[in-house]
């Protein structure tokens, strides 16, 4: 069974302007896009 491999990055890549971009016409109609889902996990001090 192979070992599925973490995503990489481009070296130099800005990862946050570069994944924000959107996808161009011709990009989703030829089906040349990835779907991008951002966690972001906001904790607050309960105080």
């Amino acid at each position: 069974m192979k070992r599925k491999e973490d995503p990489k990055y481009a070296p130099g890549m800005d990862d946050s302007e570069e994944l924000e971009q959107k996808a161009s016409t011709k990009e989703v109609t030829t089906g040349e896009y990835t779907h991008v889902t951002t966690l972001s996990f906001d904790e607050v001090d309960p105080s």
